[in-house]
């Protein structure tokens, strides 16, 4: 081995000191792309880590103790009750729930009520302004219960503190405002600021109904050594059927955890693109390297060195310089963990833990180096097999030799490792696949494109002679159309992608679902106040669409009788098991249902129990018509069959349920309605006052500013990645810069060619921006075509929404990369220009 790799390493070392010299020149983006994609891949997951860590360390603080247990619509019986007294050092009970607060002037805002006891907090301090103590500043005083309130609550409704609000049937004081409240999570999307009172002043809002959307929590601390999972396993011993909600502090915040790896899952995909993309400018970098040592090849070549030789030589340079762009990028991403600590404070419930996470920069590593040899064999196998002779002449005449099936079968093997690593760390491989094949597809659609337009540009043959030199320089030997379309073209592909997807979400949320949504959305309508209800909604001159129907809530336990834990739900329907579903009973389906697989059943059904169940869940869960599924509803067990199936549209925002019950099961148990009505904006202030006039206990949310949030929330989003994605872009650009450089000598052979043949400096000027121009729009037109097809697929195949294509996506991308590619071109013809022709003409 070292009689082999010995003279490969003297000569490697003897051109990396040459190199270091001259600064690494025509090494410089290579170094940099393979830093950019580094630094992309280790950061986000380092980040991503520390985040992650930061909860998991601050779980029992966020937990609000060592279980959390949590009932949905009624509270814990006596028996549960004295259990969890007795098997706990500490107990604290709070309730929470949405309700509607109004100073009395009419104006109503909604709220999420939280009610807490005396032990509350058992870890951590509520901190408000002015310093108070919830144990004793919520009590009734001067006939006023306290309250502490978050302040975008008192903004809203114009108070200050000291002012009284209503909620429910009574006036509380606010007292403070409430800063930090230790075991709230930050959620996505939140439906209303805070407002704590004390437990004992819930009863007298009259806000605690039969069905009422109340969530009751149990903080407990256990005894010394006792291990949550252990003590919870006892707990559902004790009481099977409960209906539990058990989080311990390892899953305080699963909300925000997803959230975290789902944006790390993609921002971990943008760095492997920009890995990619600087892998095409390692071949880039090779190939044009491996140009300017023709004579040395040659020379080695011509007194005895093996083409064996030469490729090791030049490999264990390549991978030593590789190793430099690595370990730069491995620096950036060991920093990024401490970087977003800095940024983030202040922005999540818990400060990431900011440490180096030795994982994940291994892994990195493991992708640049992999994607640095793999894009850097294929050149290298070229210089191996070209003959001493045929390298003389390369650079106006090359060789064309075929490259030994080894080292094709190596490359190979390199691209379907970085596949199989893509796959493998992912966190969901179903993205991973998505991502795989995408890429590859793209990579194959780009490549074509080059193809194209260099036959296209063989087969026209313009009148004058600078487009012709123009056309010419798209198709001559060594030409530059195949590496600028792919690493431009990818960068503006995820681009063109991310705006596209992003622009088809905005449209729905802004244009189509607010000319489709009601004005309101009505819950915790009891059972008696229905028919009063309704008069009152519809007697508002306007109102249009209204409906109302039963709802409760249930978790699914079992499906097809194995526990939920046991079976492998697809993971784009495993919200359906995350928490509790709503539940509704009819006799008729939905308005505009479609059943696709089996038979509503008969209005005057009386039988075991049975639904109707969404069919795109069903698919998710693996099971059919026939199949069972069991709910835990109000601490009861009950199993029903599937007897039809239906097609769903979530983004209709009509009434409609992924579980719908026949009737005779659901009718005798507690529960609310909900309601929603259609009106012009200029009639829901009216329609607000006068259900709040009547109906205290019932909460109406104003679509109209939720699709508001939820539109700010996917801009402030959509901006984010945006960003990440352009990252791609710059990889792109840098390539491009490297590929000019690269044919920097060759640009400078041809100009005094042309200028030897009577071209005068300004058409060959205007003969190589037209080639960038002509080579800038083939990329955008490719790169905009591929981008529609990815955004196209993922917006209907796996979001299962409607596709509109958005010109201005179109114009921005062409126009930008035009400019960028002609820009580039500007920059390297500049210098070119400016060379003597004497000096070369010599020197040939």
């Amino acid at each position: 081995m070292t009689s082999v790799w010995g003279p490969a390493g003297l000569l490697a070392r003897r051109e990396l000191r040459a190199g270091l010299r001259s600064g690494f020149r025509g090494f410089r983006i290579f170094i940099l792309c393979l830093a950019l994609g580094v630094a992309s891949i280790s950061g986000v997951s380092g980040l991503s880590q520390s985040v992650v860590g930061g909860l998991e360390g601050e779980g029992r603080r966020l937990l609000g103790g060592d279980v959390d247990l949590r009932l949905l619509h009624r509270p814990a019986d006596e028996e549960q009750t004295a259990w969890l007294e007795a098997n706990s050092t500490a107990h604290s009970r709070t309730v929470e729930m949405r309700a509607m607060a109004s100073p009395g002037d009419g104006s109503r805002a909604m709220i999420e009520l939280k009610a807490v006891d005396a032990a509350y907090p058992l870890v951590g301090t509520v901190i408000t302004e002015p310093p108070l103590d919830p144990a004793h500043d919520l009590g009734k005083r001067d006939g006023a219960w306290g309250a502490f309130a978050e302040p975008a609550l008192l903004r809203k409704l114009g108070l200050s503190v000291g002012e009284r609000v209503k909620v429910g049937e009574t006036w509380f004081e606010v007292r403070a405002t409430v800063t930090h409240e230790p075991d709230r999570v930050a959620t996505v999307l939140s439906f209303g600021p805070r407002f704590m009172v004390g437990l004992g002043a819930l009863e007298e809002t009259g806000l605690v109904q039969p069905g009422s959307q109340i969530r009751y929590h149990h903080r407990l601390a256990l005894p010394p050594g006792t291990a949550p999972q252990a003590w919870t396993e006892i707990l559902e011993a004790a009481f099977p059927e409960a209906g539990w909600r058990v989080r311990t502090p390892d899953n305080a915040a699963p909300g925000i955890e997803r959230f975290v790896e789902r944006m790390s899952l993609f921002l971990g995909f943008v760095g492997l693109v920009v890995l990619l993309v600087g892998g095409i400018g390692v071949g880039n970098a090779v190939r044009s390297y491996l140009d300017g040592e023709t004579a040395t090849i040659a020379t080695l070549k011509c007194v005895g060195a093996t083409g064996g030789l030469v490729f090791r030589a030049y490999f264990l340079q390549i991978m030593t310089l590789a190793s430099l762009g690595v370990g730069a990028g491995l620096a950036v991403g060991a920093a990024a963990p401490f970087i977003g600590a800095w940024a983030l404070a202040g922005a999540l419930p818990v400060a990431p833990i900011a440490e180096i996470h030795g994982g994940s920069l291994g892994l990195a590593a493991l992708f640049g180096l992999l994607t640095a040899g793999t894009f850097a064999l294929w050149p290298l196998a070229r210089a191996r097999e070209v003959p001493a002779a045929a390298l003389f002449r390369d650079r106006v005449a090359p060789a064309d030799v075929a490259i030994r099936r080894g080292y094709a079968l190596l490359a190979g093997s390199g691209i379907a490792v970085l596949a199989a690593l893509t796959i493998v760390t992912a966190a969901e491989r179903g993205f991973a696949y998505w991502f795989v094949g995408g890429t590859l597809l793209t990579l194959l659609l780009l490549r074509g494109g080059a193809a194209l337009t260099i036959r296209l540009a063989r087969r026209l043959h313009p009148a004058g002679a600078v487009w012709r030199l123009a056309l010419t320089g798209l198709f001559r030997p060594g030409n530059t159309t195949g590496a600028v379309m792919l690493s431009l073209g990818t960068g503006l592909t995820v681009l063109v992608a991310v705006a596209l997807i992003q622009g088809n979400m905005n449209r729905q949320i802004e244009e189509r679902l607010p000319d489709e949504a009601p004005a309101f959305f009505f819950i915790d309508i009891q059972d008696h106040q229905g028919r009063d209800f309704d008069a009152t909604v519809t007697g508002v001159d306007g109102t249009s669409d209204f409906r109302r129907v039963a709802s409760l809530r249930g978790r699914i336990v079992e499906i097809d009788g194995k526990p939920v834990e046991e079976v492998a739900v697809d993971p784009g329907v495993s919200w359906a098991v995350r928490g509790d579903r709503a539940l509704t009973y009819s006799v008729h389906p939905p308005e505009g249902a479609e059943i696709v697989a089996g038979e509503w059943w008969a209005e005057d059904y009386s039988g075991p129990p049975i639904i109707s169940f969404d069919a795109r869940v069903a698919k998710g869960f693996g099971v059919g018509l026939g199949d069972t599924l069991t709910l835990n509803v109000l601490g009861r067990d009950i199993t029903a069959t599937i007897t039809s199936l239906r097609e769903i549209d979530w983004r209709s925002l009509r009434f409609d349920f992924a579980i719908i019950f026949a009737p005779g099961t659901l009718e005798g148990a507690p529960h609310t309605h909900i309601a929603a009505v259609r009106a012009p904006r200029e009639r829901e202030d009216a329609i607000e006052r006068a259900v709040g006039e009547r109906f205290t206990n019932v909460t109406a949310i104003r679509v109209r500013e939720a699709l508001e949030a939820a539109a700010n929330l996917l801009a402030g989003i959509g901006g984010a990645i945006q960003g990440t994605a352009a990252v791609t872009l710059l990889a792109g650009a840098l390539v491009l810069g490297g590929t000019v450089a690269a044919t920097r000598r060759r640009r400078v052979y041809e100009a005094v060619v042309y200028k030897v043949l009577g071209a005068t400096r300004k058409q060959v000027l205007a003969a190589f921006l037209l080639e960038y121009g002509v080579l800038g729009l083939a990329t955008a037109v490719f790169a905009l075509g591929v981008g529609s097809l990815i955004a196209w697929a993922v917006i209907v195949f796996l979001m299962g929404s409607p596709w509109v294509f958005l010109p201005g996506v179109a114009v921005t991308t062409a126009a930008s990369c035009l400019g960028v590619t002609v820009l580039a071109g500007f920059i390297g013809t500049w210098r070119v220009l400016g060379r003597k022709a004497a000096g070369y003409l010599r020197n040939e």
